[in-house]
């Protein structure tokens, strides 16, 4: 069996908005095995076939996945996605084994406030039933997705701020613990988001729910490839279990390329903790 740290935190069940309150961390503690379902949610819920409750745990964990999908391959440090409402959710097992989600589900830009426009998206979730963890397989569409603001000014803006070997930025707990996060960091904490994305989907299973709860730090890294180089340590919340798993990161960005993920790293939060989740 699996040992994790755990820590509880008062955490929407939605991502609504870019900083969600954050309590005071209570004193670390270990758990059992990661992954169990909401007690609400019975075995059967999770296996059903069929059509689904949109409002569902096992219709919102897929779309979650989608969400962190959409983010790896369209966020930015001025454009991050959340999850605004699943319309429609159906499932399916396949032959070759593992279960397949159909989603209708909206979205929005965090980076555009609470007057941002919802984007419809849709997509094909696919979690393998295989012997080793293989993450989800997304096939995403999404309506008008190059009509979004893309903030090229801001965001050349921001690059040509940071670029600079004398930029050193550095800074710990975004949001702190009552929720607050500073204008400046805005942008850190939606790359963070972003670069959290690659973890996230990759750990994803049916027994998973992930969204960041907190970056612990960040601190800006020395780079000779003309792009914004961070180190991220970030505190990743699974619902089902209430576990916050710790995962440094390291990130790199430029309005060219986008966000790429160039190293993660599984971070015990307890001596005894030896192995990643998955």
């Amino acid at each position: 069996m699996k040992t994790f740290c755990s820590v509880w935190l008062l955490l929407s069940l939605v991502e609504l908005s870019p900083a969600p309150p954050v309590s005071q961390e209570p004193p670390l503690a270990c758990t059992g095995a990661p992954g169990h379902a909401p007690q609400s949610e019975t075995a059967e819920d999770m296996a059903s076939t069929g059509d689904l409750e949109p409002t569902h745990y096992p219709a919102r964990r897929a779309a979650t996945v989608a969400l962190h999908y959409l983010n790896t391959h369209h966020g930015s440090p001025f454009r991050v996605f959340g999850l605004q409402q699943v319309h429609k959710a159906s499932a399916e097992d396949v032959a070759a084994g593992g279960r397949k989600y159909k989603l209708d589900f909206s979205v929005t830009d965090w980076a555009s406030g609470s007057e941002g426009p919802a984007l419809r998206c849709s997509a094909d979730v696919l979690f393998p039933q295989t012997e080793r963890h293989s993450g989800p397989e997304v096939q995403l569409r999404c309506e008008a997705l190059q009509q979004i603001n893309r903030t090229a000014q801001e965001e050349h803006a921001f690059y040509q701020r940071y670029i600079s070997p004398d930029s050193a930025v550095s800074a710990r707990d975004i949001p702190d613990s009552y929720g607050n996060v500073s204008e400046e960091m805005q942008p850190f904490w939606r790359l963070a988001r972003v670069a959290a994305s690659f973890i996230m989907l990759r750990e994803s299973s049916e027994r998973t729910e992930f969204n960041m709860a907190q970056v612990a730090s960040v601190a800006q890294q020395g780079s000779s490839e003309e792009q914004l180089m961070l180190e991220f340590v970030v505190l990743l919340h699974d619902f089902p279990s209430q576990e916050i798993i710790q995962w440094k990161l390291l990130a790199s960005w430029s309005p060219d390329r986008g966000v790429r993920v160039l190293q993660t790293e599984w971070q015990p939060r307890c001596p005894h903790a030896t192995k990643p989740p998955n």
